[in-house]
Parts: structure tokens; C-alpha cells; sequence
């Protein structure tokens, strides 16, 4: 019976011996840190601007000579994000009937050179088709948006967030008065005529 009772308590103290032999040799032995591996690693790169003095110009450069790449690469990335925040914040300002006035009014006047006359038309017209609603839709047609494409798809040449975006299809709306009718006053003619345009 002692025998017994020997080997019993044998079998649990040996997991707690190996375990604690484990222990010993991982604070015995030196991390990888304390050896040859910094916490930190600092990457030196050549300055590109006293290469371009020197390196003479070849065909497939991706810089000009003289041109300090580093300085172009961050404002580019900060022009970047200024130009994603003024989008995104222009497409939740056209998410409100107000907002997509404000955005449209703002997209005639500036890439279209056109003024309040012009707007004036535009409202009326996109009132009748959809109250600047970009998520209106007609059920019977399929026209769909703010200036009621049909067939909807045709709006992907701006851009294929046409379902979610009213920016979007401000700018298809503006863009197709632009190629078709000239102006926003002539497109709205036409619908007091049709009304369709």
C-alpha cells in the first residue's frame, strides 16, 4: 500500500517539476531584447534632393532633378485628406433637401459658371422630379436620385456610389443638363413642356 501511494504522489509532483524547471530557464536565460535586437529601429535614407544634383536624369524617373521627394510626398498625402474631408463632408451636407441646394448651387457656380438665374431653374425642375430627395425613386420607370436618371445606371460615369451618394448625382444631374440642354433654364423649359426632360 505504501508503494502505492508513493507512485500516486509521484505522478503529481513531476508536472510541477518540469513546470518550475521551465520557469528557471526562461528568467535564467537572456531575452532577445538584452542581446543584439533594439526595442526601436531607425531606417536612414539617402537625401533624394543631393542625389538629384548629382545622378543624372534617365527616363523612367519618378522626379524631376532637384525635386525633394519627401517634402511632396507628405503635402501630397495632407492635400489628400483634406480633399476626402471636404467630400465627405459635402455628401452629408447633400443628404438634406438644403444641403443639396447648397452643393449644387456651389457646383454651377463653380465648375459651371453659371449663377442664381441658372439655380433658380435647376431647383425647380429637381423639386418636381424628386423634392432633392437622393433616395427617390420611381417604382414605375426606375428613374432614380435627386434629377431621376433612367435608366439609374447611366450615372456610374461619375461614379458607381450613384445609389448612396447625392453628390454624385448632383453631379451627373448637372453634367446631363450641361451636354443635353445647355443650361438648367432650358432643361426646365422643356419639362413645363413634357414634363420629362
Amino acid at each position: 500500500m505504501k508503494k502505492f501511494e508513493l507512485v500516486r504522489k509521484n505522478k503529481f509532483i513531476a508536472p510541477w517539476l518540469v513546470i518550475a524547471a521551465m520557469l528557471f530557464l526562461a528568467t535564467a536565460q537572456p531575452s532577445a531584447y538584452g542581446l543584439e535586437f533594439p526595442m526601436t529601429t531607425h531606417l536612414a535614407l539617402p537625401d533624394l534632393q543631393d542625389e538629384a544634383a548629382t545622378a543624372p536624369a534617365t527616363a523612367g524617373d519618378p522626379a524631376p532633378r532637384g525635386f525633394n521627394l519627401s517634402a511632396t510626398k507628405s503635402t501630397l498625402f495632407s492635400g489628400e485628406l483634406a480633399l476626402v474631408s471636404t467630400q465627405s463632408s459635402q455628401v452629408e451636407l447633400a443628404r438634406t433637401q438644403t444641403g443639396a441646394k447648397i452643393v449644387a448651387k456651389t457646383i454651377l457656380l463653380n465648375e459651371y459658371g453659371m449663377g442664381t438665374t441658372q439655380f433658380t431653374c435647376l431647383n425647380k425642375l429637381w423639386m418636381k422630379e424628386s423634392h432633392w430627395n437622393y433616395k427617390a425613386h420611381n417604382y414605375r420607370s426606375g428613374a432614380h436620385g435627386i434629377a431621376q436618371a433612367f435608366p439609374a445606371d447611366k450615372m456610374e460615369v461619375i461614379s458607381t456610389d450613384w445609389r448612396t451618394n447625392p453628390v454624385t448625382q448632383i453631379r451627373w444631374g448637372i453634367r446631363y443638363i450641361d451636354i443635353r440642354y445647355d443650361t438648367p433654364c432650358k432643361a426646365w423649359a422643356q419639362w413645363q413642356r413634357r414634363h420629362s426632360y
